[in-house]
């Protein structure tokens, strides 16, 4: 990231930076005992931004203050790694599991194994997949999913929200995120399921409860995402729950992780701050 500017703490940003959300200009703000400073990914043009707090510093109305386009430098997709390999391979499995009808594939991408006798679904205890060391199996469940719209649905949450926190935060705290909200959405949804679920919609349910937290503990909201989008989220998971989803033709909802998938979020952000020694305030 490239550092814009560094000012005292007695000058009060939050007009700025909620100037720059409007814009959908993503950007951080980083305090120390004595100053704080703002910072913009490499895609955004740095000179326009440093020229637009300089005349907002003069005084001038920021709604006066037109955003030529495009205030972004071209995006290189090679910078969000994470989140393209996420999209990617779930595409990849999806197909290749032919939507959920290659059973003998998915029997290794399952939390655990199972095993179709007739009518039944037999499976094995999740503690045997520990003590075989498959323990991909815990996060590999995500990757699969059973229809186009459940793909295309997750993907786009996941790059819209997912991407923001490898774009502000870093891959290394993204792939905590993701890592952590896999293992606890999919060990709750097998609980109540038993084998036989997958997507990303846990994973989507995590971001967007760790983003909005983070947010709404900070003095200066970082990610910058609508607080309505939270509401419609848990509007959407309520909504699952009542079976209308699965009534209307959305299929099988996998509620348990998306419900677990949403507190595994709540939960990252400590998580994180405890890891990477972030702050709120960030």
């Amino acid at each position: 990231m490239i550092k814009i500017f560094e000012v005292s703490l007695s000058i009060d940003l939050k007009e700025f930076a909620e100037f720059l959300w409007q814009n959908e200009i993503p950007h951080r703000i980083i305090e120390d005992e004595e100053t704080q400073a703002l910072w913009v990914p490499r895609h955004v043009n740095a000179e326009r931004v440093a020229f637009i707090y300089e005349q907002w510093r003069k005084g001038a109305n920021l709604t006066d203050i037109k955003v030529q386009r495009p205030l972004h430098q071209r995006m290189n997709p090679l910078d969000f790694p994470w989140t393209i390999s996420l999209i990617i391979i779930s595409a990849v499995i999806t197909f290749a599991i032919g939507f959920g009808s290659q059973n003998e594939l998915m029997r290794w991408l399952t939390i655990t194994d199972f095993r179709i006798d007739g009518q039944k679904l037999i499976y094995t205890h999740l503690f045997e997949s520990i003590r075989s060391f498959e323990l991909w199996r815990f996060v590999t469940p995500i990757f699969m999913h059973f229809n186009m719209p459940h793909i295309l649905f997750n993907s786009l949450w996941v790059w819209v929200i997912g991407r923001r926190i490898e774009q502000l935060q870093g891959g290394s705290v993204f792939f905590v995120v993701i890592l952590w909200a896999s293992v606890v959405s999919n060990i709750a949804q097998f609980w109540i399921s038993g084998p036989m679920f997958g997507g990303m919609s846990g994973v989507v349910y995590a971001v967007l409860a760790y983003t909005w937290l983070w947010d709404k503990q900070a003095r200066i909201p970082f990610f910058g995402f609508p607080p309505a989008l939270m509401i419609f989220m848990v509007f959407w998971l309520i909504l699952g729950y009542t079976g209308l989803l699965e009534a209307v033709g959305f299929g099988a909802i996998a509620n348990t992780a998306h419900l677990a998938g949403l507190i595994a979020g709540l939960l990252a952000v400590p998580l994180v701050r405890m890891i990477f020694k972030r702050e709120a305030s960030l």
